[in-house]
């Protein structure tokens, strides 16, 4: 999103999860949680920070850097998790 200059992947499902069901659901109706592989020399550039419960943790990725990333997604991105009206 242009309002938001860092791009925040979270490191398990947990954490996912309730970003879908609490935040994304009441934003627009429904929330997806995905799933994807990251070559691993491409994220350790980028420390894992704790945001809140000890399972809330997530890179913080800067948007500038996003091309990057997408080229070192490994794979396919899976939904594995849907909240709300749609579904996956």
């Amino acid at each position: 999103m242009p309002e938001q200059p860092i791009f925040y992947p979270v490191t398990n499902e947990a954490y996912a999860s309730e970003i879908a069901s609490k935040w994304n659901v009441p934003e627009s109706g429904s929330g997806f949680v995905t799933r994807l592989e990251v070559r691993s020399e491409f994220m350790s550039r980028y420390q894992i920070h704790q945001v809140g419960d000890s399972h809330n943790t997530e890179w913080w990725v800067p948007a500038e850097d996003l091309e990057e990333l997408n080229d070192n997604i490994v794979g396919v991105i899976q939904v594995v998790r849907s909240f709300g009206g749609a579904r996956a």
